[in-house]
């Protein structure tokens, strides 16, 4: 979007006005000890890179901007600057994104509509998270019959839910009521829970979900032509002992006030004049299981509470903190750049947050929790005052029940193909986290591929051949502009480099081009478990309704293994970035263009980004309100 493109270049800008004109090379010894206040960039150029990140990028040079020493106050006049640069950047994208076409040129998804037919197709929603609201912004609602199921009556701005744990944001500053955003819709809300989904009848079963008692039945049914299935997902315990029990969880609004109120009380109950030492210690340890980037902020956004607000209001307990990250893999923040990875290690290093790699928990009590080291194999238990999960992403009972009906047992979340329908199911498709798209292999259908571009029946195609093949086809299967981007290739003939380097004939048979473009499919991959994915999946399925509602809809891509064309494109994933606070004002962030930023500034990013994405100009001004207030007066202590 162009909105997005204009965030980029503002971002790009700030971040290189804002470091000092001295830079250098990073070189071995300078890895070993990165700088705390420092801020890394990287562009193509040079031949430098992760192990991890070699392949698919054609050498990196990695720069160091160094920033001077003096730390900026929350008082600050750069602080005052800074923030009116973040609050215009954040408002330019809002203004850019307001003035765009809601009808997207390359719907993709098969609908069966009937734009002559008088009466609506029903469309019901299940889940009001970032799929099922991207969907419901971006439908016509005039098009069809829409109804929304949930048990919330309103939207979670979920990646702001570490900040809410903390205190850094309210509660309500990043939550949205599903009513106020339909309120110009044709749409019905219905709160209440989904039990059951009746795939031959076309039903779902509902109950209510308050705890109000009427006469009437508290179950109901609702009947659907399309079903659009965007639940979420629950937090994957492993069947790990004591963890239901015993742990805290962050996937609700209700889990971040919960884990608030805990800390609160960890530290109210630690300032008891009749404990010991061993019971203090105890209660002012907090473990947190996970690596990934909800673990990792949350761990981030815990020191900075204690070591910003709650030291000067708990000065005698100063000395039995401890924060304890455990990570089953070898490093933290694996999903992301091996040079984020590494710089995140190390600054929880230099801020005493101790990682423990390697370790695979066993169970959980009240008081301790146990684990194995995979380095040594040895059995160690640590006593806790507060555990956070945050290991993945497990089934809810719905969509387990509705997976055996279809014949779906053998995974977590639904299977869906391109086009985001649920494979076995008739009308139903699903988003986001409970549901991950299986993308068709270039090998599987090679050689009906090569029977299509082969027009004079010679066994053998020429370059005009393929170049007019691959540029048709290459829309069928997005992991070949994937493999394309990240090889840096300008156009389809880059597939055939490796052919011509080997001195083989530009005429290629069956299994020279099988040689040549079935390599494409080691991109392939199932989208993250991120509020962007749902975002995107849910705009993308939206505007293929209507599309395909609208009269005269366009055709996409043609059909390999029969004739005619495809009703519309597939569903294709466009990773726009990612970031990871780490705390103490430093973010890390993955730019598009294999680009990786870290240091003060990429945090003004994050709070330009962050603050531009927010569903509504209500929740938007809170959190900005709620931002100012913390550099402020602090975070609020107070349990309530």
């Amino acid at each position: 979007m162009f909105g997005n493109r204009l965030l980029w270049a503002v971002a790009r800008s700030c971040l290189q006005r804002s470091t000092c004109s001295r830079q250098k090379l990073i070189t071995p010894h300078a890895q070993q000890g990165l700088l705390p206040r420092t801020n890394y960039f990287c562009s193509r150029a040079g031949a430098e890179s992760s192990p991890s990140q070699q392949q698919g990028q054609n050498g990196m040079l990695f720069r160091v901007l160094t920033y001077g020493k003096k730390k900026v106050r929350g008082k600050s006049y750069l602080l005052a600057v800074a923030a009116t640069g973040c609050l215009g950047a954040g408002l330019l994208v809002v203004l850019a994104d307001a003035g765009q076409d809601s009808i997207s040129p390359d719907p993709g998804v098969a609908v069966s509509t009937s734009p002559g037919s008088s009466a609506k197709k029903k469309v019901v929603i299940l889940g009001t998270g970032w799929g099922g609201m991207s969907f419901l912004k971006n439908l016509d609602s005039t098009k069809y019959d829409v109804q929304v199921v949930s048990p919330r009556n309103y939207f979670v701005f979920t990646p702001l839910l570490p900040s809410v744990t903390s205190g850094t944001v309210e509660a309500r500053s990043i939550t949205e009521p599903i009513r106020r955003i339909i309120r110009n819709k044709d749409v019905k809300f219905v709160e209440a829970e989904c039990t059951k989904i009746d795939g031959v009848n076309k039903k779902v079963l509902c109950k209510d979900a308050s705890h109000l008692k009427c006469k009437g039945k508290e179950e109901f049914e609702l009947e659907y032509d399309y079903l659009v299935v965007a639940v979420g997902a629950t937090s994957n315990t492993f069947g790990t002992k004591g963890v239901e029990q015993y742990c805290h969880f962050l996937k609700e609004i209700e889990d971040a006030e919960k884990i608030r109120g805990r800390i609160v009380d960890c530290f109210e109950t630690a300032s008891l004049p009749n404990l010991t030492d061993e019971d203090r210690k105890r209660l002012l340890h907090f473990v947190i299981v996970g690596g990934g980037p909800t673990g990792v902020e949350f761990a981030a956004e815990l020191h900075d509470l204690v070591h910003e607000d709650l030291m000067g209001l708990y000065p005698y307990l100063k000395d039995d903190v401890s924060i304890s990250v455990l990570q089953s893999g070898d490093h933290i923040l694996n999903s992301f750049d091996g040079r984020i990875s590494e710089y995140a290690e190390q600054k929880f290093s230099r801020d005493g947050i101790e990682v423990k790699m390697g370790s695979r928990v066993l169970g959980v009590t009240d008081e301790k929790i146990s684990f194995k080291s995979k380095s040594t194999g040895e059995l160690v238990e640590i006593p806790y005052g507060m555990i956070v999960w945050s290991t993945g992403i497990g089934t809810r009972p719905v969509i387990a029940d509705y997976m055996k009906q279809i014949g779906q047992t053998d995974r977590r979340v639904l299977a869906t193909d391109e086009w985001l329908r649920v494979k076995n199911a008739d009308g139903v498709y699903a988003l986001g986290d409970c549901a991950t798209v299986e993308q068709r292999k270039v090998a599987e259908d090679i050689s009906y591929i090569f029977k299509l571009a082969d027009r004079d029946g010679d066994g053998y195609l020429n370059v005009a051949e393929f170049v007019e093949t691959m540029e048709n086809v290459k829309v069928r299967y997005p992991q070949i502009e994937h493999y394309m981007e990240r090889q840096h290739m300008k156009g389809v003939l880059g597939l055939l480099n490796d052919a011509m380097t080997k001195g083989k004939d530009l005429k290629l048979d069956l299994d020279h081009f099988s040689e040549a473009i079935c390599k494409v499919d080691s991109q392939m991959k199932s989208g993250p478990a991120t509020a962007q994915v749902a975002a995107q999946q849910g705009e993308y399925l939206a505007r293929s309704f209507n599309h395909l509602a609208s009269d005269n809809p366009d055709d996409g891509p043609m059909r390999i293994r029969g004739s005619g064309l495809h009703r519309c494109k597939p569903f294709c994933y466009r990773h726009l970035g990612q970031f990871a606070p780490l705390g103490g004002e430093t973010t890390a962030a993955e730019l598009p263009g294999d680009w990786v930023s870290i240091g003060r500034s990429t945090q003004w990013l994050w709070y330009s980004v962050y603050a531009s994405k927010q569903v509504s100009w209500r929740t938007r001004a809170l959190v900005m309100f709620d931002w100012t207030k913390r550099f402020v007066f602090g975070r609020d202590s107070s349990r309530m």
